[in-house]
């Protein structure tokens, strides 16, 4: 069972279903973030980065995505508080023309993938976007990476590119898959036409 209420505060909703919370992240959240971070980026091929980082980064991180006004949501264990999980969205590129749309991010602790918790974040992240008003959410994707494609087709996105050879981590190429999920169906971007 889902329930979603207003915080306290306006910050946002919280999720909460099958013993996971989903909430605005805050500076307390870093060091768990760091963490999560820190293990995609040494052991996995979601993250094309090769450094590690620190707490003091991830809170510079959640106050500058907040200063921006995009959301940092976090995924906390019902009963022991723990952050299991986290997802973002920001610009998809930093010029006038694509302000509408937004690139995400999300990621959940090595021992607890597989148990949904990185769909309810997206769910979570979606409702955001669409509240704050954007048309378009694009996914960047390590092109092996097979259950999170198929977590976000199973959300919506629909596969629409494919760059070969453009990163690479471990010793080998890799290729970036780029879906996409249509928020809304508005034909004014910027509702200046007439109604």
């Amino acid at each position: 069972m889902r329930r979603m209420v207003k915080e306290r505060g306006g910050q946002g909703t919280v999720m909460a279903t099958a013993g996971i919370t989903i909430r605005d992240a805050d500076s307390a959240d870093a060091a768990a973030i760091a963490e999560i971070y820190n293990d995609a980026v040494a052991h996995t091929t979601a993250i094309w980065n090769e450094r590690t980082v620190d707490t003091p980064n991830r809170a510079a991180w959640i106050a500058d995505r907040r200063k921006a006004g995009f959301p940092v949501l976090v995924a906390v264990a019902a009963g022991q508080g723990e952050v299991v999980g986290y997802a973002s969205y920001g610009d998809w590129r930093a010029f006038d023309g694509y302000r509408h749309t937004v690139e995400h991010s999300v990621y959940v602790r090595s021992n607890r993938r597989g148990a949904g918790i990185g769909r309810r974040l997206m769910e979570m992240l979606i409702v955001r976007a669409r509240a704050d008003g954007k048309h378009v959410m694009v996914a960047a994707i390590e092109a092996g990476n097979e259950v999170s494609i198929g977590l976000h087709r199973a959300l919506g996105f629909e596969a629409v590119g494919h760059l070969r050879e453009v990163g690479t981590k471990f010793g080998k190429w890799l290729d970036l898959a780029f879906l996409q999920l249509t928020l809304d169906s508005r034909p004014d971007p910027d509702g200046r036409s007439p109604v």
